[in-house]
Order: structure tokens, then C-alpha cells, then sequence
């Protein structure tokens, strides 16, 4: 099965799945499927179905379950924090972030953020079409843009926080011993994090101060390179 589809609908053994026009336009428009074509569908709940074409029109259509060929595969209890950048770059940020097994991505505005809005449904449908094109049975929730000062003040307190502060460049630092569990990542915008910003996080109880490496990143680079150390360390890779 070469194409795969996400659908907001339940998944399960001989459940119709109705096509909204969208969807039917992709499929039998775009990639030409016909009645009797075969599909992977998943809905980030029931895992990954194989599914046929039913019914194929301009406006609609249906497809049918026929069995599962993936279970669900839940990734690390991971949050992805960053603050957003120039569209393009913030688009690739959320769609590797869903790639690279992040359960959450939350753009956040701090005190030299740029963009001070976002659109939360186009970044939430380029981490569904991240989670197609990978082979992902779950999709990330993206949150709407938030304040980075109230996202630490309601912090629940078992999560550890991953801080990847720029001033840190060269200083070696690494996650060591941490412990695994729920976890966040902090990305900082083009211009840096402030100095209060930076005071305050390295004053947090629950906070990992770490550098990537001796050279300073743009910031879709920093969020790839430090999924990729928390993977590897802490994750499922």
C-alpha cells in the first residue's frame, strides 16, 4: 500500500469510512484510485488499517476495513517546545519534530519571539502529513501559541525540562544520568532567550541545561539536533 491516509473516524474490522470532498479529491483526483483500490488509513487511536475503496466520486466516497497491519505505537512522553520563527522554518520544525517521535509540540512566545501568531490548524494538518509520510501511527497535538512565562508557571512537576541555552555553546554539557519519564525540550527564538529568561531557567529545580555542540544553530537546526540527543539518550531509538 503505497498511499496513506489519515481519518478523523474509528477504525476497526469491516467499519465504512466516509470520504469528505478533500479526501476524495486527493484520492481518486490526485492519485487515481478506483473501487477496489487499497489504502493505509490510521487515525492516531486504532493503529494502521488496510482499507478498499467502496464507493469513488468527486465529492466523496467511502472505503472499508479489511484488518489491521499496524498496532498503535505511542511515542515518548516528549513535548516539543520552540518559539516560532519565519513560516517555512516553522512548518519544517513541526513537521520533523512529529517525524522524530515528539508527543506534543507547543510554540511558545518569549520575550524576543518574532512571530507573535501562528496558525495552529495549517502547523496541526503539516504534522498529520508528517505522520503519513513517515509511517507513524500517531499524530502529535500541536498547541496554540502561548506565553513561555505561563507555560512555566502552571509546569506539572514531574516533567524534567531539556534547556538548550546558546550562552552554553562549547561547555560540554550533556544529559548525564537523567532520568527517563514524561520530558520536554525548549528551543529559543532567532534572537536568543533574555537574561531574565535565562536566570530563570537555570534556576528551575526541574530543569537540564544543555549544550549542542560548540557551535551556535539556527533554531529548525536546534530542534532537530536536540530531539535527535534526547532520542538517543532517553527515547526509543
Amino acid at each position: 500500500m503505497k498511499i496513506r491516509l489519515y481519518v478523523d473516524h474509528p477504525l476497526g474490522q469491516g467499519q465504512t469510512i466516509p470520504l469528505d470532498r478533500d479526501q476524495a479529491h486527493y484520492l481518486f483526483g490526485v492519485m487515481r484510485q478506483q473501487i477496489g483500490a487499497q489504502i493505509a488509513l490510521f487515525n492516531g487511536r486504532d493503529g494502521e488499517w488496510r482499507a478498499e475503496v467502496t464507493e469513488a466520486g468527486k465529492r466523496g466516497g467511502a472505503l472499508a476495513c479489511l484488518e489491521q497491519t499496524k498496532p498503535l505505537q505511542m511515542p515518548p512522553d516528549l513535548w516539543l517546545i520552540f518559539a516560532p520563527i519565519k513560516k517555512a522554518r516553522t512548518d519544517f520544525i513541526v513537521e520533523k519534530a512529529a517525524e522524530m517521535g515528539a508527543a506534543r509540540i507547543i510554540p511558545v512566545q518569549t520575550d524576543f519571539t518574532n512571530s507573535e501568531r501562528i496558525r495552529q490548524d495549517r502547523l496541526q494538518a503539516h504534522a498529520v502529513e508528517a505522520a503519513e509520510q513517515c509511517g507513524g501511527t500517531f499524530v502529535p497535538e500541536v498547541t496554540d501559541l502561548q506565553k513561555l512565562d505561563r507555560l512555566l508557571t502552571d509546569w506539572p512537576q514531574d516533567r524534567q525540562l531539556m534547556f538548550c541555552d546558546e550562552a552554553e555553546v562549547g561547555a560540554g554539557k550533556v544529559l548525564g544520568e537523567a532520568d527517563s519519564g514524561p520530558w520536554a525540550i525548549l528551543i529559543g527564538p532567532e534572537g536568543g532567550f533574555s537574561e531574565a529568561e535565562r536566570k530563570r531557567l537555570h534556576d528551575l529545580p526541574f530543569a537540564h541545561v544543555v549544550s549542542l555542540g560548540p557551535r551556535i544553530l539556527r533554531a529548525d537546526t536546534a530542534a532537530v539536533a536536540a530531539m535527535t540527543v534526547w532520542q538517543q539518550a532517553l527515547g526509543d531509538w
